[in-house]
């Protein structure tokens, strides 16, 4: 386990299954249909669906590819996450939460890269990939459990609906780019 390994691991301790449930049932309760917040939700569960295609590949090649897919996901959603989620949270008030999540962010972009220095079927990518997911799991937690729920209950109408169109916007401006690159 590497140092960054290490620190990750002490300060995301993790929430329990049921924890994340109750957050995430939380979130979707002060969500509306097609608001930033759903949509964010939305990509919360296929962030976590990508990381379990990346585990139950069969070969070097196949996890690879789903290797690739996932970060696509994590870096248009963080993308779009740090160009107008974060910043509307430290409007409101929030701004050590942004800076955290920020922070946290940061952190994973780094892991998801050394992925690609690691055999993608020996156990010690395994191990990074597991680390990887924990730190995710415990940022989306933070999003759903307070940070996000606080936005959306704090943030005038308004602001609401322009974080909306300004999420849709981000988050499809680097998946554009993302598949772009894919076909090159």
């Amino acid at each position: 386990m590497s140092l960054l390994d290490k620190v990750i691991s002490a300060i995301t301790p993790p929430e329990s299954d049921e924890r994340r449930a109750e957050a995430r049932q939380k979130a979707r309760s002060v969500a509306a249909p097609g608001d930033w917040l759903s949509l964010v939700l939305d990509h919360h569960q296929q962030i976590e669906e990508a990381f379990a295609q990346v585990r139950a590949a069969a070969n070097a090649q196949s996890r690879r590819e789903a290797q690739k897919a996932l970060a696509i996901l994590l870096n248009g959603h963080s993308m779009a996450e740090e160009a107008v989620i974060y910043p509307a949270l430290a409007h409101i008030g929030k701004a050590m939460s942004a800076e955290m999540a920020y922070t946290q962010q940061i952190a994973a972009k780094m892991q998801i890269a050394a992925l690609d220095h690691l055999d993608p079927m020996a156990e010690d990518y395994l191990d990074k990939l597991g680390h990887l997911e924990g730190a995710v799991a415990h940022h989306v937690y933070e999003e759903e459990h307070s940070w996000f729920v606080d936005l959306k209950e704090q943030a005038p109408p308004a602001d609401q609906m322009r974080v909306s169109e300004r999420y849709k916007e981000e988050y499809e401006r680097y998946m554009r780019g993302g598949m772009r690159t894919e076909s090159l």
